[in-house]
């Protein structure tokens, strides 16, 4: 059986997702033949694993560092969520159901064992399995049935580390207090703990290593410093969002509505990573800045009700003004399919509205359907004609007169629309903007120079640096054990 660890956080955004995606990399950078793994995921950010189906995009990254296929049993559970208290389950890749936080409680012990079997299927052929909780198992109003920490950790025989975040402030009475409310079988299952996201002088923290271990007999396995490298990782999930601040003022100035079920918006990554561009995050309250010069609707969880936020923010007249003041637009997926003159969904799919006006700036109409697409693609832009490569998660069927000038031919298939004066695209294709050549001819069509760079080169890079970060900061007599 491969040697497992498991990271679970004193709270959510402490850095479990990074700080696994780098101890993925330090091993395989070792030899050895690492895979991660998370019991259960949230985030609407979503991606298409190797041998298909949907994984929570923090595993395909984590995958990626691990130098491995990525594979469904990564991310056994997925939850996307579709409103405030409701969320798409996906398990083992494929739709299971629907349900909201109180039944989903209920679910629990029936995916445990979905969980398990994942587990086993990704450890088999493994040196090393590096586990990703979820919250935090402090939490303990969630314990009966959980499956994404303690729960899992307990049935697995997996020791955990706890990760604490300094940068958030109480980091001493996050441990302290997760050991004190633990039961006495979760906290044995506690080897460790790491300080993660520290800035300035590490030895500052030596009184708090030794307060820390005087109240728990817990061992600091490290103190992380703060990882720059991390911004340049794809975003995880709509936490980020929260974070995200207006870009440095650029040549190109880009402007991305923020939605309340805004879906795989690490799309924008490789536009922020542009130094000539300005990517403006427009969230609730705000308006489109009229000196945009493209406004870019990214996937959403559910398109129909994101068009009625989109209209009571007013941003609907906005991109019509946008629009007619000679600026342009892009929607992927969702996004696409709100561009369109109706949205129909006669099988209430995504709740109880049937059909619905949309913004009316492409002539096609969209029709929802169970039948979900879930692929990698190849694909080719026909603006550029420049190569494409991306995926496609969706529910729907996109037709009408401005099909007829697809915006990308994908796995030798028409998709998109191209409206007639050009200004107006849609596609279902995500990861279009992380292919380096249309991005560069995109960025060239505005005027500016568009030098083709290469943002995979870039994330791969990033790796490796947190990498060396963990290795320079991690306690060595742990991680050779670690690592065997």
């Amino acid at each position: 059986m491969a040697r497992a660890i498991m990271l679970q956080g004193t709270g959510s955004d402490v850095g479990k997702t990074v700080l696994v995606a780098g101890l993925c990399r330090l091993a395989a950078n070792r030899g050895a033949a690492v895979r991660p793994f998370k019991p259960q995921n949230m985030s609407n950010n979503a991606a298409v694993a190797d041998d298909g189906g949907e994984i929570g995009r923090a595993q395909w990254l984590q995958s990626l560092a691990a130098r491995t296929p990525s594979s469904v049993h990564m991310n056994p559970v997925l939850l996307k969520p579709q409103s405030e208290n409701g969320s798409q389950i996906i398990v083992q890749g494929r739709l299971f159901g629907q349900a909201k936080g109180r039944d989903y409680q209920g679910l629990k012990p029936e995916l445990l064992g979905a969980v398990l079997a994942s587990f086993e299927k990704v450890a088999d052929g493994a040196d090393l399995v590096i586990v990703e909780g979820a919250g935090s198992p402090a939490e303990i109003n969630l314990r009966a049935g959980d499956i994404a920490n303690m729960g899992f950790a307990t049935r697995a025989g997996v020791p955990v580390v706890l990760v604490g975040d300094i940068d958030r402030g109480g980091v001493i009475a996050s441990l302290v207090g997760t050991h004190a409310i633990l039961d006495e079988g979760d906290r044995a299952m506690i080897s460790g703990y790491i300080i993660n996201k520290f800035r300035g002088d590490v030895s500052l923290f030596d009184d708090g290593i030794r307060a820390v271990e005087g109240f728990t007999g817990w061992p600091c396995f490290g103190v992380v410093p703060w990882l720059s490298g991390a911004a340049r990782l794809p975003a995880e999930d709509s936490v980020v969002l929260e974070r995200l601040a207006r870009g440095g003022a650029g040549a190109l100035k880009i402007a991305v509505p923020v939605l309340p079920r805004i879906a795989n918006f690490d799309d924008l990554d490789p536009l922020r990573a542009e130094p000539d561009v300005e990517l403006v995050f427009v969230r609730p309250g705000e308006r489109l800045p009229a000196d945009a010069a493209l406004v870019v609707l990214p996937g959403s969880k559910s398109t129909i009700s994101d068009l009625a936020d989109l209209r009571a923010q007013g941003w609907e007249r906005e991109l019509h003004m946008h629009v007619k003041r000679g600026g342009r637009v892009i929607g992927i997926c969702g996004g696409y399919q709100m561009l369109g003159r109706t949205v129909h969904d006669p099988l209430g799919i995504e709740g109880g509205t049937q059909e619905t006006p949309g913004l009316g700036l492409l002539d096609v109409e969209t029709e929802m359907a169970p039948e979900k697409t879930l692929r990698n693609s190849q694909a080719r832009s026909t603006e550029y004609d420049a190569p494409l490569a991306g995926y496609q998660i969706h529910l729907g069927v996109t037709r009408g007169p401005d099909c007829i000038r697809p915006s990308a031919i994908i796995d030798g298939t028409p998709d998109g629309a191209l409206s007639a004066d050009g200004r107006v695209m849609g596609t279902y294709l995500h990861g279009l903007f992380g292919s380096d050549a249309y991005r560069a001819r995109l960025l060239q069509s505005f005027g500016l120079s568009g030098e083709q760079r290469n943002y995979r080169w870039s994330v791969e890079q990033a790796l490796d640096e947190i990498a060396g970060e963990l290795e320079r900061h991690l306690d060595p007599r742990w991680l050779a054990g670690l690592f065997g």
